[in-house]
């Protein structure tokens, strides 16, 4: 489930939809929550790690505004992705809220495992996340108001 919210990064496609019967998001709402905030448009995309037919991680910032969207998604081999978040503004707070596979999720046997998770990250942030075989993580990053 959390590589399918990663794919609305990953893919780019300004025409996002989610084609399952409403009662399977019902099931999620908690992760469908990334599917209403991911925007359509973007003003810059940076790719974070890649390496192709393996593993790709991306970064997208929303159009007009200083929000950030993160994708990552991985093969049939489950490897931990390193994020630097070296492209946010200096000086700027993010809430990151993160949706990532759960210890125990596998693409065959336990797809719809997820752990979401919020974090204050800037642009010194660096975490670890675990991808299981198959998986992904998707991670929404709102500019936070500091008062």
């Amino acid at each position: 489930l959390a590589k399918q919210l990663a794919l609305f990064i990953t893919m780019y496609s300004p025409l996002q939809m989610a084609a399952d019967l409403p009662e399977n998001y019902e099931k999620h709402l908690d992760a469908f929550q990334f599917i209403v905030d991911v925007p359509v448009d973007w003003d810059d995309t940076n790719i974070l790690e890649a390496e192709p037919g393996d593993y790709i991680t991306v970064a997208r910032k929303q159009k007009g505004k200083d929000n950030w969207f993160v994708g990552a998604i991985t093969d049939e081999n489950s490897r931990i992705v390193n994020l630097d978040f070296s492209f946010l503004k200096p000086g700027n707070k993010y809430e990151a809220t993160i949706y990532r596979d759960a210890e125990d999720a596998h693409w065959d046997t336990n797809p719809e495992a997820y752990i979401i998770e919020k974090k204050t990250v800037t642009n010194k942030t660096k975490l670890k996340i675990l991808l299981a075989k198959s998986g992904g993580c998707a991670i929404s990053l709102f500019e936070t108001k500091v008062k």
